[in-house]
């Protein structure tokens, strides 16, 4: 940690110095790990480049060096994670860019990305992170974090579609419900010929709306899609990334990238995060929770848990009380992920899903890691 501190304080001393000429002004810091990525740390390095020579102060954490960008030398991913959590926890950066991030359960990324076929931009929500484990919860979540999301980037009135997925009917009659009692929803209107909030694959292609709510498994793979199309899939090359995580458990501004994003795709990255800064996300996220939850939002989501669990004729299984969760099980398929985290619970341990550099992790307590992994094998969710 000691070292830590050393190699951040002329971070601290660059931030004072530009407030005492006023060359700081209200320019966003935003920290970006350059090690790990597939196409190498000059690739990660070049699209910091391109967001300062935009407006935005980068702090890079890695070997790379430039001068319009501060590097904080870093020697592995593990030290550049430990000094990205240092600087936003002791202000030395208003929001991180990362290609992993552990999220816990209720917190999920909402992504930015481009439509090909009219140039606009839109916002995918989500793209990584488990909102709930409940789908049809986990979908009208989506929708208000993508929301806040929106407004927080500069669009007043955002305008909502709903992919037609598993559940999207249901989280469609919760939202309407929300609207009818008071929650400014704004519903987009599909481009086919029968119109309706329901959103098909032609409206993913023309930004039918400004928010697009899916799950963040349909999400992830959409935003891919779109990143790397001009690429023939080989890297990313359009758009801003998976976006932040949002939600109520989320502290400050991480961003996530891909391992394949290009140079294009981090710049927008850094400059998303720092519009999300200016727009102050959490307060613009707490603000539009709390106007859904005046709309009776608790109270619809506990209505329909409630009839979902006596369909099952199965007990809703309910999180043991949380404790610090430090290790981590991989080897997951992310389909099984909810339910391997269900099981846990269902022997009183607490657990969260999340996503690790390689995939879908459940994290869990280091005191708790062998019982988890057992309960886990047992259960078919790992292997040996």
């Amino acid at each position: 940690m000691n070292n830590i501190k050393r190699d951040i304080a002329a971070v601290f001393n660059e931030l004072a110095e530009g407030l005492e000429t006023g060359q700081f002004g209200k320019r966003a810091s935003v920290a970006v790990i350059g090690i790990g990525s597939e196409m190498g740390e000059e690739n990660v390095m070049a699209g910091c480049v391109q967001a300062a020579e935009r407006g935005v102060d980068v702090i890079f954490l890695g070997t790379h060096k430039h001068e319009l960008v501060t590097t904080i030398e870093c020697d592995c991913a593990e030290d550049a994670f430990d000094k990205m959590e240092y600087l936003l926890a002791n202000g030395g950066a208003d929001a991180a860019v990362a290609m992993h991030y552990p999220f816990p359960i209720g917190v999920s990324t909402v992504g930015r990305t481009v439509a090909p076929a009219t140039g606009k931009d839109f916002y995918l929500a989500t793209t990584t992170g488990t909102t709930s484990t409940d789908r049809v919860e986990a979908l009208v979540l989506n929708a208000i974090a993508g929301i806040a999301t929106a407004k927080a980037d500069g669009i007043a009135n955002p305008t909502v579609g709903l992919l037609n997925l598993d559940g999207m009917r249901q989280a469609e009659i919760v939202l309407k419900t929300l609207q009818d009692n008071g929650y400014p929803i704004i519903f987009a209107t599909s481009g086919r010929a029968d119109g309706g909030a329901i959103m098909r694959g032609n409206d993913i292609l023309r930004a039918s709306q400004d928010v697009l709510v899916l799950d963040s498994l349909t999400g992830n793979a959409v935003i891919k899609m779109l990143s790397s199309f001009t690429s023939g899939g080989s890297y990313e090359t359009v758009g801003a990334g998976y976006g932040p995580g949002v939600g109520e458990k989320m502290a400050g501004i991480v961003m996530i990238i891909s391992r394949a994003s290009g140079a294009p795709v981090i710049a927008g990255a850094i400059e998303f995060a720092a519009s999300l800064v200016k727009g102050n996300l959490a307060s613009v996220y707490a603000q539009e929770l709390e106007l859904a939850r005046k709309a009776g939002l608790d109270k619809l989501l506990a209505e329909r848990r409630e009839a979902a669990a006596a369909k099952s004729g199965e007990p809703e299984v309910v999180a043991p009380p949380s404790e610090v969760v430090t290790e981590q099980i991989e080897g997951i398929d992310v389909l099984d992920l909810e339910d391997a985290v269900k099981l846990l619970w269902s022997h009183s341990i607490y657990a969260e899903s999340g996503m690790g550099c390689t995939g879908p992790i459940v994290r869990i307590s280091t005191a708790n890691l062998e019982k988890a992994r057992e309960i886990l094998r047992n259960g078919g969710f790992v292997s040996e």
